[in-house]
């Protein structure tokens, strides 16, 4: 179970990213995260793996407190929370399956990763992801000679060398066209779905969240303004939540 109590978040200047926010999310449910760009929602991801360091609030993950966390405690912590990036993050120049292997860089000694060597049995668990994802063919490519789709498969395979417990997707399919973008969250929706992996995943498109979300939370200005099923999000709460001149898609 992961719960956020009160999460405040202001940025230098007195920009307030998030204002005392609060939902639960029990083990094994994909939870969409939804709003208008500069609504929070990228805050409140980085926010739960501390990527970024919240202002106010608390945040417990199976009956651990994230936001008091030790630094030596967080590297525990985020071994089994995955991040996939809305930009992929990889490291373009290097091959794919070095970006995949770079998931275990939070369980070997930190010299091997500085010589590029990893054991035996991580470039196996490796290839087994990168096939998982559809990419194992491209291993020994270039990350940046591969399309978008195939580098977010990329961040996606990286993620799993972790063995997470918890997906967190920051708007992995926002750069992506429709078709690649439902691919990718097939991906998502089978690990959360086979493997029991809680996915807590922000989207911009209401389609995506109704065919592939258990739950959703919708933020607005930084408050929670939803919490809820897909369905229950109708005309007016739609208009509650992206203003009264959205068009509803999806």
């Amino acid at each position: 179970m992961l719960t956020v109590t009160n999460l405040t978040k202001i940025y230098p200047g007195g920009v307030l990213a998030l204002d005392r926010v609060s939902f639960a999310v029990p083990d094994g449910q994909f939870l969409a995260v939804i709003g208008l760009s500069g609504s929070g929602k990228s805050t409140l991801l980085r926010c739960i793996n501390r990527l970024i360091e919240p202002t106010d609030g608390q945040i417990i993950w199976n009956e651990i407190d994230i936001t008091s966390a030790s630094e030596e405690e967080l590297r525990t912590i985020r071994r089994k929370i995955g991040m996939v990036f809305q930009h992929f993050n990889l490291v373009h120049r290097s091959k794919v399956l070095t970006n995949v292997l770079a998931g275990r860089l939070g369980y070997i000694n930190p010299a091997w990763s500085l010589i590029n060597h990893f054991p035996k049995e991580d470039v196996q668990k490796a290839f087994r992801q990168m096939d998982r994802v559809g990419i194992a063919d491209k291993a020994y490519q270039r990350a940046d000679e591969l399309s978008g789709g195939q580098q977010q498969r990329v961040g996606i395979a990286r993620a799993l060398m972790q063995d997470p417990q918890l997906i967190l997707a920051d708007e992995p399919v926002a750069s992506l066209d429709p078709v690649l973008a439902h691919s990718i969250m097939k991906i998502l929706q089978e690990i959360n779905k086979e493997d029991k992996v809680t996915v807590i995943c922000s989207l911009h498109f209401l389609d995506l969240v109704h065919r592939y979300a258990d739950r959703v939370v919708a933020l607005k200005e930084g408050q929670l303004v939803f919490e809820g099923l897909p369905e229950e999000i109708d005309d007016r709460k739609f208009k509650e939540i992206y203003g009264k001149d959205a068009e509803r898609v999806g």
